[in-house]
Formats: C-alpha cells, structure tokens, sequence
C-alpha cells in the first residue's frame, strides 16, 4: 500500500504543482554587448514576441541607459564613452501589440579602462523646447514599470545653480496611480526636501484664485500660462494639482550643457482603469535658484492595457457635470506607422458624441507639423485636412513622408509616429452620460486600424435637496401633519438614480372615542345611569428614512420606488374621560358631569416599515419641483400620502 500512496503522492503533486511554476515563469531580455576600447555595441537578448490575432505584427521598443547620463532608444545601439570608469548599463524593452509580458532586464556593469577613440554622435542629445522636456518610454499600464525621462540645460552662457521639481498623482483621482521606486541622476543632483515648496501654497489672495476657481482647469493645462506666472503662484497650483513631489537641486551647471534624469515608476493595481483615461505629470525647472524665472513642461500619458502605439485618449474620462458646460475637452489620437516603407496620406476617421457642439471644434496639436489645407484648392504640399461629417470628423494627413518601423535605415521609432490633438465644448443641452468613440486610421490604402474606445464619463456628484410638505392619513381622525427634511442624491442625473431622504413629521390626531354606560344601584334612590366616555389626543415627532431608486422619464418628469423606515422619536398622549350621571338608566336628564384627564409620554416607539411609490413634476434634475408620494405600511394600516414642493441643488 505505501507505495501505491507514494506514486499517487508525487503525480497529484506534480499535476498541481506544474501550472503554478509556468505561471511564474518571468520573461526576459539580457543585455549583451560588444566592447573595443571605449566603444561599446549593445544587443539584446530578447524572448518571443506573442501576436494578438487581428492585430498588426509585434514589435519591441527600447530604452537603453548608457550609465553616464546619456541614452538611447535603438535596439542595437553603439556608443563611445568620454571617460574611464565603471558604468551601469539598463535596458527597458516595450511589446507592442504583444500578448505577453513586457520583458524584465537587469542592469549590467561596463567597464572602461581606456579611452579609444572619440565619443560619437549617435547618443540622443535633443533641441530641448526652452531648454526643458520630458519624455516616457511607454504609457502606463496598471502594476507595471515605466521610465520617465527628464533633461534639461542651462539657458545661460555662465554657470548656474538650479532646481527641478517632478509633480505626480494627481489630485483628482481618489487613488494614487504611481509609486516613484528609484531615479538616476548624473550631474551631481542632489534630492532635496523643500521647505520653501511646503509653504508656496500660502501665496496673497490676488493669486489664490488661480488654483481654486473654474478658471484653473485652462490654466493646470496650458503651460504657456504656467511660465508666464511667478515661481510661487505655479508652485501653488502644483500642490494643489498633485499629491506628490521629487525635488531635486544642482551646482555648477555648464551653459548649453544636456542633462539626463531618469526616474523608474511602478504604476498601482488602483489606476484608473479608464483606458482612453489622460494622467499627467509636471515638471518644472529653475535654472538659478537665485531669481524666478522657470520653466514648465506637462507630460501627459493616456492609460492603456496594451501597448499599442495605435490608440486615442480624452481628458474627460471623469469630469464634474457642474462645471463643464464652458470647459473644453481634449482628445488625442495617436498612430504608428508599421510598414516596410513610408505612408504618403494618413487618414483618421473618428467618432464624434453628440453631446459635442462640432461648431466649437479647433485642433490643438499635430504630428507631422504642417498647415492646414486649404479649401476648393488641391494642395501640392504637406497639410491637414478636416471634414467635419454628422457623426465623425476625418483628419486627413496629405503629402506627407512618414517613415515605416519596419523600413531599412530608420533607427529612431518616435519618427514612425504621429498624433492629431483636438479639443470641443459641449452642446447647449446635454445630458450626463457616458459616451464612447473611437478612430479608424487609414495608412494610404491599407486596411483601417481601429483604436480603443476614448471614453467620456461624469463623477456621480452630490446633491442635495430641501424637501417640505403635508401628510395626510385618511385613516387618522383631526389629523394634522406637516414635515420637513433634506436629501441627498447624484448631481443631475440622466436617468437611474438612487435617493436617501431624512425627514422629520410633527403629526397631531384624535383616536377615536370610546364609550362605556354602568348602571349604578342604590337602595336610597333609583337606579342610575354612569356614561364614561374617553378620548385621546395624540402628538407625535416622527424621524423617516426612505431610501428610494428614481428615474427621470425627462426633464420635467420622474418617478420612483423604494423603502422607507420610520418611527416616532417622540410622542405624547393625553386621555380626557368625561363621566356623565344620568338619574334613571336613560340618559335622558342629566344629573351631573365631571372631567378627569391624564397624560403619558414615550420615545423611539412604534418603528415601521413599507413600501413608497412616488412622482414629481417639475424640473426633475436639478431646481424646484411639486412631488406626490403614497406610503404603504408592513404591519398595520397606517398608510399615507405625502404632498410636498423639493428643491435640489
């Protein structure tokens, strides 16, 4: 027998333990590399690409740290390294339209001993716009690494002590998307914590609207107007956009000089899981530490679930419905062009909601830079065409070169790609839905590619409602009742809702009499007549909670249902008994009356429970409005209707 248990032992363990050790199974890219002198050839090691069906063919990206502060973003770089020493090689690989894993690298050491020859040209070194940029090596996916690159250079022609500010997670999202898990500097920056940024925020109130009122949303976007403000009003403004900071100071810095930063991010399992959602982050840098005078730069990275270079984003993917009939909304569509040669014509066919006025419409950015085209002329040159259609916009790159990844001698990916950015208000009358819409990209005349859903959707919101009325109980005898309370719902919403109310009813009402005749016998006189006769009157204070689901069939009109709990958090009783005496046993001649009265009183009695059917007419969504509601009881008959006049803010 106890072999028999073994061998069941052992294949019952390895059956389950097989799928769990395939599932922990890490992808892998090593890197290798050929070394002469000074001059160093990198080459990867990488795994097999996995195709997603319908998709165009995979394909890696890269990021390559060089260790000296340098990189580079081709898949075989070759590089010359000025001075001797030891230098810490990293490699951060991108599947694109890839089922797997992006694959894990690990560092590698290089060591130069001697100086071959002269450092080359083939290391990135970028025209940085105003002396200041930033750049991702992908777009982040929830519970991924990320790299983000800073540079910089000093404006000047002396040397300079500056300062760079890094601000990430922004503020209006509940959770905290990145988790900062290292950065390499090479310059000698230092990381710093700032006093003086704890306290930016203390600013005069001439410049404290800036970062409170609806305003500020144009103002958090757009950069020009962030360099254009003092250092302690955009500083001001970044606190309050984001929740965290890196901070980072320089000495020394030589004119016209490009410094690299690196900064490795884990994105959380809690990003916003939107993937047509837009995250940013900002940077800003000062080049003196002794003046003002700075320089801001927003990155902004649409979430995905893929890396496919192919996708459109949206910066309303969680908006406040109050505050967006002005607001403008932008949109951005990216393309990659993975072809073996280069696309003449790019045509992007995109879905437009029709909560969108089309009228509004303006393109805020292009990739290929070029003009736009004239209209009833056929252009010879490179522009960009827009038709606007009744569901669509097409954009429509012409004459343009735009090289293949696949092509011979393209070395750099970023040139394969392009984007069309563009911003619309809202209609007039528009209702808070979620809408969706994506693009079909054209490249000259190949299949469409379809993009990911850019999506637009509203927070819930809070609203909250003064609500009054009367009661009437057609059961109750002198009934008076009269009742007050609040609300609680989301701000204007389209059609299914939830409602919580809390209302409090001070009710007065009669039970009914009752009435009780004795005869009285005395041997002195005849018999008699006692009529005792007692009423009470009843004063209640009432708490009710209906919790109740609504829908609003239009603008005027709505309905709902739900339950409701109450019971008296008070309520007093006085009993009056009236005893008549009568001289014989009819209550023909009355011989005497007298009154006795007594009171009692209880709290948090009498808890109910039942069903409510309501109505409103009025302005349903948000403002003024007349209701009607019938109560039915669980356990006794005490069923009501309510009739009340609410106002929602």
């Amino acid at each position: 027998m106890k072999p028999l248990f073994l061998l069941f032992y052992l294949t019952a363990f390895f059956t389950y333990a097989q799928p769990k050790v395939k599932d922990t199974i890490t992808r892998r890219a090593i890197i290798g590399y050929l070394q002469t002198g000074s001059e160093v050839n990198f080459k990867p090691t990488l795994p097999p690409l996995i195709p997603i069906s319908g998709a165009p063919k995979p394909s890696f990206s890269y990021l390559w740290e060089m260790g000296d502060g340098t990189y580079s973003r081709a898949a075989e770089p070759q590089h010359v390294y000025k001075n001797k020493g030891t230098y810490t090689a990293r490699l951060a690989v991108t599947n694109n339209y890839d089922n797997g894993k992006p694959p894990a690298t690990r560092p590698k050491k290089v060591v130069i001993n001697e100086i071959s020859s002269p450092p080359n040209s083939a290391v990135v070194s970028l025209d940085l716009d105003d002396n200041f940029m930033l750049q991702k090596n992908c777009d982040p996916i929830p519970s991924e690494e990320m790299v983000v690159i800073m540079s910089y250079q000093n404006p000047e022609n002396y040397m300079t002590n500056g300062k760079l500010y890094l601000f990430y997670n922004e503020t209006q999202f509940k959770n905290k998307n990145f988790e900062l898990i290292d950065f390499r500097t090479h310059a000698g920056e230092r990381e710093v914590h700032d006093n003086a940024y704890a306290i930016a925020q203390e600013i005069n109130d001439s410049n404290r609207f800036l970062a409170s009122n609806e305003n500020s949303v144009a103002i958090k976007k757009n950069t020009n107007l962030l360099n254009d403000m003092d250092l302690e009003t955009t500083l001001a403004i970044a606190k309050k956009d984001f929740h965290n900071v890196s901070i980072l100071e320089m000495d020394d810095l030589n004119p016209n000089t490009q410094h690299n930063i690196f900064y490795t991010f884990k994105t959380t399992p809690e990003m916003l899981k939107d993937t047509s959602a837009t995250v940013t982050m900002r940077g800003v840098f000062v080049p003196n530490r002794s003046y003002k005078s700075h320089k801001v730069k927003n990155l902004e990275m649409e979430i995905v679930t893929s890396h496919d270079p192919n996708k459109m984003g949206s910066t309303g993917s969680l908006m406040n419905y109050r505050f967006v009939r002005f607001k403008r909304v932008n949109f951005k569509t990216r393309f990659q062009n993975n072809g073996e040669g280069p696309a003449r014509m790019i045509r992007l066919e995109t879905d437009i909601p029709d909560m969108f006025d089309k009228k509004t419409f303006k393109i805020e950015d292009m990739y290929p830079k070029c003009p736009i085209c004239p209209k009833d002329i056929v252009p010879t040159y490179s522009c960009l065409d827009t038709i606007i259609k009744q569901k669509q916009i097409h954009f429509t790159f012409k004459n343009i070169y735009l090289p293949g990844s696949t092509q011979k001698n393209v070395r750099e990916k970023d040139s394969t790609k392009g984007f069309v950015k563009y911003s619309m208000k809202f209609n007039k009358d528009f209702h808070k839905t979620t809408t969706k819409s994506r693009t079909a990209i054209i490249f000259d005349k190949n299949d469409p590619i379809l993009t990911n859903y850019a999506t637009t959707r509203f927070s819930p919101g809070i609203s909250i409602g003064a609500k009054a009325g009367y009661n009437y109980y057609p059961d109750l005898k002198k009934a008076t009742s009269y009742f007050y309370g609040a609300t609680i719902s989301p701000f204007k919403s389209y059609r299914f809702y939830w409602q919580v109310e809390l209302l409090n009813s001070f009710t007065n009402y009669e039970s009914e009499s009752s009435i009780n005749d004795e005869i009285i016998r005395n041997a002195a006189t005849i018999d008699q007549l006692q009529r005792t006769t007692t009423t009470s009157t009843n004063n209640t204070v009432n708490l009710e909670i209906p919790v109740l689901i609504r829908y609003n069939i239009n603008n005027f009109v709505g309905i709902g249902a739900g339950l409701q709990v109450n019971g008296n958090l008070s309520e007093k009783q006085q009993l009056t008994s009236t005893i008549d005496l009568y001289e014989d046993q009819k209550p023909d001649f009355l011989f005497s009356t007298k009154e006795e009265t007594s009171a009692r009183s209880e709290s948090f009695t009498n808890l109910k429970a039942g069903l409510l059917f309501d109505l409103t007419v009025g302005a349903a969504r948000i403002g003024p409005s007349l209701g009607a509601r019938y109560v039915v009881n669980f356990k006794e008959s005490f069923n009501y209707l309510q009739f009340y006049g609410i106002w929602k803010f």
